[in-house]
């Protein structure tokens, strides 16, 4: 037995399957530097459909939260203090390969080792301080979409 849904229907399921969801973070550095805008123009420049955004401070309890993996790791201290230093973007994006496509177009956590156009090159000015985050595996951009957006934020 065969069943017809119609074209529109497939395309949007094969839509649906191909894409994948990462989590980024305008960090404050970019913030402040007033760079965000151009930041957003180039993640869409790239395809990536803004899901969800919001502008938040956190704590530095929250920080600890959210880097919890990096807890026992001597730059955990100086990291949290700087995420919690000014306003940040938590976003979630959607694009096929979402998460290696942003971490490409993020650029090396060291601004000075990014390749050109990168948004680390254009906008980072340290390896502590390097503009914005990006989940580096599906498991993590679950547990990071978690943690700054509830489910119904979430279309």
């Amino acid at each position: 037995m065969v069943l017809y849904t119609g074209g529109s229907a497939f395309f949007a399921l094969r839509r649906e399957i191909l894409s994948q969801r990462t989590f980024s973070i305008i960090k404050p550095d970019a913030v402040r530097k007033g760079h965000t805008a151009a930041i957003l123009a180039e993640i869409e420049g790239a395809g990536f459909k803004i899901v969800a955004i919001k502008r938040a401070s956190i704590s530095k309890a929250q920080a600890e939260g959210f880097y919890a993996v990096h807890a026992g790791r001597p730059f955990f201290p100086e990291l949290t203090e700087f995420m919690s230093s000014g306003p940040i973007f938590p976003m979630v994006l959607e694009k096929e390969n979402a998460i290696a496509d942003l971490r490409k177009l993020m650029g090396a956590t060291d601004p000075a080792k990014a390749e050109e156009g990168t948004i680390r090159k254009k906008y980072a000015e340290s390896i502590g301080e390097n503009a914005i985050h990006g989940s580096d595996a599906e498991e993590t951009a679950a547990f990071e979409i978690g943690y700054f957006f509830a489910g119904l934020e979430l279309k």
